[in-house]
């Protein structure tokens, strides 16, 4: 295991960035490496490593995204929605690669929720993804229209007092009340994760690096799980999934926040895409179903 921080230049800034990442089996060998892109934006990177279940066989690669965890911080860039956009990311995936010398050989991409949205433009982008072997995309979305509609019906579903924290919270603009967060936390027992007890360390992986830095998740995303009005409000990468042409893996659970009218577009758009869907899984289904998500990853992986 190796971790280390690849310097990344960004344009308007006066001092360099840097991105940590790890690397878990060795890049060394033949065998084809798993870059894994967290979510959020601003999950980090702790709550996607139960994949090192796939080491050795399959060599890792983890990373925290600028402006998270243990890369970068740029706290004074809150609310810049021209700052933090795809493209950065984008760039950064590309400066990554090429610091760990991966661009002139075959790799394999998984990108979790956020991410799986990141790894879609990404490889959709040809002449950066021209070393894509296959592509996993897990949990995520298509287009925020999409997601909207799947979290709109789930929110249709939670008790009809919940329902009216979640509205009255949203007119007031108010998403720091006691009452606000208990009501997101029962729609996170629903459809974030189902293992219990609650929280998994995972998911509190996760919850901590959004209440330490907020930077990223309030200005891409917004300022809760299901109000959505940052600079992601009307993406969408549907027009361009037709230039995915490596073979590519869909997986979600059936109870996840990422609802299958979210995730279609991928299947319909992608010519080479395998879906599956777990059973007694929400978004985390990496941890609700460790075993199958990690079985379907390695036969997809490894065939």
């Amino acid at each position: 295991m190796a971790e280390g921080r690849a310097k990344f230049d960004v344009q308007g800034l006066s001092e360099p960035c840097y991105t940590w990442y790890k690397v878990v089996g060795d890049l060394n060998t033949w065998k084809t490496p798993l870059i894994v892109l967290h979510g959020g934006p601003g999950a980090c990177h702790e709550y996607l490593l139960p994949l090192t279940d796939l080491a050795p066989s399959i060599p890792l690669v983890f990373y925290d995204q600028i402006g998270n965890g243990q890369s970068t911080h740029l706290p004074d860039k809150n609310g810049d929605e021209a700052f933090w956009s795809v493209d950065l990311f984008k760039n950064e995936l590309d400066n990554l690669l090429l610091h760990l010398n991966l661009k002139d050989r075959p790799i394999d991409v998984y990108g979790h929720s956020w991410g799986g949205m990141l790894a879609a433009e990404w490889a959709s982008t040809t002449t950066s993804s021209v070393n894509l072997r296959r592509l996993v995309i897990s949990s995520s979305l298509a287009s925020m229209d999409a997601w909207r509609a799947g979290i709109t019906i789930l929110r249709n579903q939670l008790p009809e007092d919940i329902q009216k924290v979640l509205k009255d919270a949203e007119e007031k603009m108010d998403f720091e009340s006691p009452e606000y967060e208990a009501a997101v936390e029962v729609f996170y027992k629903r459809h974030l994760s189902l293992a219990r007890p609650w929280p998994s360390k995972e998911v509190q992986a996760a919850l901590d690096w959004f209440s330490k830095d907020g930077t990223t998740y309030g200005t891409m995303y917004g300022p809760s799980e299901l109000y959505i009005s940052g600079s992601l409000r009307n993406w969408t990468c549907i027009p361009k999934l037709d230039k995915i042409k490596v073979p590519t893996l869909l997986i979600n659970g059936a109870e996840d926040e990422a609802q299958d009218v979210a995730m279609q577009p991928f299947f319909d758009n992608i010519t080479n895409a395998k879906w599956i869907t777990l059973d007694n899984a929400a978004h985390f289904s990496h941890v609700d179903q460790r075993e199958k998500h990690m079985k379907h990853l390695a036969l997809f992986l490894m065939a």
